[in-house]
C-alpha cells in the first residue's frame, strides 16, 4: 500500500482545494419552434432534433 512521504498540512490542503473554481456553461442562442432559447452548446443537436423539451 502507497504511504504518503509527509503529512500534508490542514491548511495546506484546504487553500489548495479553496482556489478551485466551476466555470459557467457556455450558452448558445438557437430557435427551437420559432422561439429562440438559451441552452448549452453540448445539447443543442438534442433540442434541435425534438429530443428535449
Amino acid at each position: 500500500m502507497a504511504v504518503p512521504k509527509r503529512r500534508t498540512a490542514r491548511s495546506r490542503t484546504r487553500s489548495r482545494k479553496a482556489q478551485w473554481k466551476a466555470t459557467p456553461v457556455a450558452l448558445v442562442r438557437i430557435r427551437v419552434d420559432g422561439q429562440e432559447r438559451l441552452v448549452p452548446a453540448r445539447l443543442r443537436r438534442a433540442y434541435e432534433r425534438g429530443l428535449l423539451p
